[in-house]
């Protein structure tokens, strides 16, 4: 018996060693070159990292090539590293460690070789590798032109796949790239990273990667375009799939059963079925209908021709409609629909999609935000490869710095090249000197505060990226927005002029308020402020000149003091001192009293004129609105909004509400986290357009307005009393718990709250703050340094990624 024992617990001690043994074996087999380029078989492919073992950077590259070693097992590819050892000779080793590279054969011969920081993670080995084995299946496209060329090649042959990724190695193109894997003998893929050639095929979201099928088998004529179906899903593996096999599917099917028990590969791909319920008097007008629903549903639904005349069970007399859910066990809906877009508009707000989890895909999952919370960087290493146009742009130095701000005005950027804000910001800024080119005489430069601390220094920047704009014979003007191209570029065009500028004529005064003195400049400010002063009232002009100085670039301002300033006012019902604001949108000018109000107190009052009376919220303005420390009154749409809602809201404010809440609306179509902020609120997405009232400030409440009344100022105001008074019931309290970063360093928001903080007695709070450069700024500076606790290159920080902010607004107290 006890020898038994003995024997079984050798047995089980041999099974767990090999069992650690073989968790332990390195997945990444080491060879000598010439022991690895034995191996190689003739039609097999192979990667290898040719590289010294003992070089320090080695290790991150082969955790990488560890990790991607089974993903591309699953496409035929063995993976290897190969030691140059100093006794080996390979002219694969070459003559430098740190310029050593991964090559990929195909038996014995070179398809291509791979700098090793072009293979930064596995997302990026994989889709590299595919790229270069596909490259005939594969079509790499830069213009319109381009992809004419390979549609007009593929009609009436084979469909197309046409998709943008942002960049090539990220994760959306290795999805793309395992997809050509599979059905690239079936349509001919086409690829692109320009985001000019996203817009000219009709897509305005450049942030994300689309993929688009062209339907060009059935189209003979090389005049007629083929038909083009988006995919709405995000470009993942599975999504792809799914996409795919939809676009296989049968445009249209005719069923004659109980629908409850029709099933098709729309349903085991998770999507709903549509059916148009016909009959024999209407059958041919019927099927018109059902093909048109089917291409506008095309990857959303499956849609089918239910012939009423041949059913054995009944359906409701009235019902032109059935909508089956793809979740088991649901019933039927049975709906009476009055036109197509009704059925369109049903079916996509009635879509529940799963997402699936994709298992090959588990090293894509995000990085821990307690080790690493910087997508910015992570962004501007997976676009380091994009090519800019900086000839745009004058890189300065310090010998050319000076005389080229005192040539000409200009606008310079000051940034560091190991910062990664900075070479984000950089994207941006050239964005606008591509925008500019040939209709600005403004000059665009950038000087590298890394190489030229000293300028950057004597320039008083301390923070980067920052932008500067240099006029001759004025002080230097900051920009203080958001470090994106739109703030930017409206920085730029709003201080082609004085801020405030001078009037000169009673006409000119009118030609400003209307707009058409600087016509050109009213689509970047939407009011014009217009100070009316007589020519003895000095300090009050001073005030009013002093806070113009700080909405440079903000909102236009202007000055007129002659004799005859008492005509615009009079004609305005104004006292002077006064302030006009003439709103450009809807014509309106409005008077302001001016008598003892601060330059502080006129910023205020301009900056507040300024802010829409009905804005779209979007995920940058947001922030902005939520200060105002008022509940908010959101129109969600999905798309553009009725006139007649906009025009109810906007008269209940101006006649019993304009201090009682924020009103704005929200489209789905250009902000679609707002889709996730209605789950949260519901539990699943709403009808649209939907009315919300989210206060936030208090207890977290939110209520919607009834759906089955019409949104007009009568029902808003009997609904508002009712909220009141406590007699309307919340769909939803959101939960105070506050949501912060994981280290204090990452709180981007707060810091930028703080340096919005309001400005001391005295100063005030602008878009653009000019300040004199003195000689003792660099002493100022540091001691100004010494008593920051946090990072100040942080306090300029963009809206770094939109993924970031977008998480904001997931369930906690901003909404």
């Amino acid at each position: 018996m006890a020898s038994d024992l003995r024997v079984l617990s050798s047995g089980v001690f041999f099974v767990v060693m090999c069992i650690l043994y073989k968790s332990t074996e390195d997945p990444l087999p080491e060879l000598s070159p010439q022991n690895y380029l034995s191996t190689l078989q003739p039609g097999k492919a192979s990667l290898a990292y040719f590289c010294h073992i003992d070089f320090p950077s080695t290790s991150v590259v082969l955790d990488q090539l560890r990790e991607a070693v089974s993903p591309l097992q699953d496409y035929g590819v063995s993976v290897a590293k190969v030691n140059c050892a100093e006794e080996e000779t390979s002219r694969y080793c070459g003559k430098e460690k740190e310029l050593l590279k991964a090559y990929l054969f195909r038996g014995n011969v070179l398809l291509r070789e791979f700098p090793v920081d072009t293979l930064f993670d596995v997302n990026a080995i994989v889709a590299h590798v595919l790229f270069a084995l596909l490259f005939n299946e594969v079509k790499y496209i830069t213009t319109l032109e381009d992809l004419q060329n390979v549609e007009n090649t593929v009609k009436g042959k084979a469909d197309m796949i046409f998709s943008y990724v942002r960049a090539i190695g990220t994760p959306e193109h290795r999805a793309v790239m395992g997809a050509a894997f599979v059905y690239g003998t079936t349509y001919q893929f086409v690829l692109t990273t320009e985001t000019g050639l996203l817009e000219s095929v009709g897509s305005e979201d450049i942030e994300h990667a689309h993929l688009y099928f062209f339907h060009c088998q059935l189209v003979s004529d090389l005049a007629q375009p083929c038909r083009r179906t988006l995919m709405g899903q995000p470009v993942t593996t599975l999504n792809i799939h799914v996409f795919v096999k939809t676009m296989k599917a049968p445009l249209l099917t005719e069923v004659a059963e109980d629908p409850q028990q029709v099933s098709t590969v729309h349903l085991q791909l998770g999507l709903p079925l549509v059916f148009i319920v016909s009959q024999k008097a209407t059958y041919e007008a019927d099927r018109r209908t059902a093909e048109w629903v089917a291409w506008h549903l095309l990857g959303k639904a499956g849609v089918l021709l239910l012939l009423r005349d041949s059913l054995e069970v009944s359906i409701p007399q009235y019902t032109n409609v059935v909508f089956k859910r793809a979740e088991k066990e649901v019933p039927v809906e049975f709906l009476v629909l009055p036109d197509v877009d009704s059925i369109i508009s049903y079916v996509e707000n009635h879509m529940h999609l799963e997402e699936i989890p994709e298992n090959e895909d588990s090293d894509l999952e995000e990085p821990d935000l307690d080790i690493q919370d910087d997508e910015v960087a992570e962004t501007v290493y997976r676009d380091r490869k994009r090519e800019l146009p900086l000839e745009l742009t004058v890189e300065l130095t310090e010998e050319t710095f000076n005389a080229t701000v005192v040539a000409s005005d200009s606008v310079v950027l000051f940034y560091a090249g190991w910062q990664a804000v900075s070479m984000a910001f950089l994207q941006s800024y050239i964005d606008v000197a591509v925008k500019l080119k040939g209709t600005s005489a403004v000059l665009l430069a950038r000087i590298n505060c890394a190489d030229w601390s000293d300028v950057c220094s004597k320039q008083n920047v301390t923070a980067f990226p920052a932008v500067k704009m240099y006029k001759k014979g004025e002080n230097p003007v900051s920009y203080a927005g958001m470090l994106g191209p739109e703030g930017l570029l409206k920085f730029i065009q709003l201080n082609r002029i004085s801020c405030p500028v001078n009037i000169a004529s009673v006409q000119e005064a009118e030609e400003y308020l209307n707009g058409e003195l600087y016509e050109d400049l009213v689509n970047y400010s939407s009011l014009s402020a217009l100070g009316l002063f007589s020519p003895t009232m000095t300090v009050a002009k001073e005030d009013f000149t002093e806070a113009g100085n700080y909405l440079k670039g903000c909102v236009l301002t202007g000055i007129y003091s002659g004799e005859d300033a008492w005509i615009l006012a009079n004609k305005y019902a104004a006292t002077l001192p006064a302030l006009l604001l003439a709103r450009h949108e809807d014509g309106k000018i409005e008077s302001v009293p001016l008598a003892g109000t601060r330059a502080q107190d006129v910023v205020q009052m301009v900056t507040g004129a300024a802010r829409e009376t009905f804005p779209e919220i979007t995920v940058e303005n947001l922030p902005t609105y939520l200060r105002l420390q008022k509940p908010l009154l959101i129109l969600f749409s999905d798309g553009s909004i009725n006139p007649q809602y906009r025009k109810a809201i906007l008269t209940l404010v101006e006649h019993e509400h304009s201090d009682s809440f924020t009103p704005g609306w929200l489209n789905l179509k250009n902000t679609p986290v707002g889709r996730g902020v209605l789950q949260v609120y519901f539990g699943r997405l709403p009808p649209l357009p939907l009315l919300v009232l989210v206060n936030l400030h208090s207890n977290g409440q939110v209520f919607a307005f009834p759906s089955d009344r019409p949104i007009n100022e009568q029902n808003l105001a009997l609904w508002l009393k009712k909220l009141k008074v406590g007699l309307e019931n919340h769909i939803k309290i959101l939960p105070a718990q506050e949501w912060k970063p994981p280290l204090p360093a990452h709180d981007f928001l707060s810091m930028m709250d703080a340096a919005a903080a309001q400005p001391p007695p005295g100063k005030a709070l602008g878009c653009g703050k000019a300040a004199p450069v003195q000689e003792n700024e660099k002493e100022q500076h540091e001691d100004e340094l010494a008593r920051r606790k946090e990072p100040v290159e942080t306090l300029r920080i963009k809206h770094w990624n939109r993924k970031e902010t977008e998480k904001s607004l997931r369930p906690h107290k901003e909404l």
